[in-house]
């Protein structure tokens, strides 16, 4: 699918088909294409829980208002962020790089991450929906629909999977084969309410 019919036909769905199952091939390109996500100072924040347990399902869906997708659809992965991934050996993000970038670059990650919490949360947040939004264009791609959500009860659910306390919930993320499709969009706004040049 060209890119620009992926980006205009993406829509959050909200009904599939509980029978439909990915390929193993189309599960490895929605996460190997995730992986080339932009990402700050190359960190990879990112975590994927995906969701195969049917029993866990069931108790995530309870947490999120009972929403369907949560069961019906074919993938269900939680989007989480390692907020202090700055800190745990930073210098694995830049290997490939010579020795002098490398330096360059742990010196100024401590730099910018160190005493910040609001940054390390933030830049971990924005990783992750990055990533998310990478995941949604390669399952469309892929022929398939999928339901970003934050409409979940994040400390059970974080309590269900045993998220670590230095970690968060970006977002959940239903990826399947859409049975009913989307409403009309609501309504975008104009360009010139939202872009804008130079100063406000």
């Amino acid at each position: 699918m060209e890119l620009n019919t992926a980006i205009a036909e993406r829509r959050a769905v909200k009904h599939f088909d509980a029978s439909h199952k990915l390929s193993d091939a189309e599960i490895a390109t929605l996460y190997e294409n995730a992986l080339l996500s932009p990402t700050s100072y190359n960190i990879q924040h990112w975590r994927f829980l995906r969701i195969t347990d049917l029993e866990l399902r069931k108790a995530i869906r309870a947490a999120a208002w009972d929403q369907a997708q949560v069961s019906d659809a074919s993938e269900l992965v939680l989007i989480c962020a390692d907020v202090k991934a700055w800190q745990k050996s930073p210098e694995r993000y830049w290997r490939n790089a010579p020795k002098e970038t490398q330096d360059m670059l742990l010196s100024m990650l401590q730099g910018f991450y160190e005493g910040r919490e609001w940054i390390q949360r933030d830049e971990a947040i924005r990783s992750g929906a990055m990533a998310a939004q990478t995941l949604m264009l390669t399952a469309k791609a892929l022929g398939y629909d999928s339901c970003p959500m934050i409409g979940f009860d994040q400390d059970k659910v974080a309590e269900l999977v045993n998220l670590p306390d230095d970690h968060l919930l970006v977002m959940m993320l239903a990826i399947g084969k859409a049975v009913k499709p989307a409403n009309e969009r609501g309504g975008q706004l104009p360009l010139n309410e939202v872009v804008l040049s130079n100063t406000f």
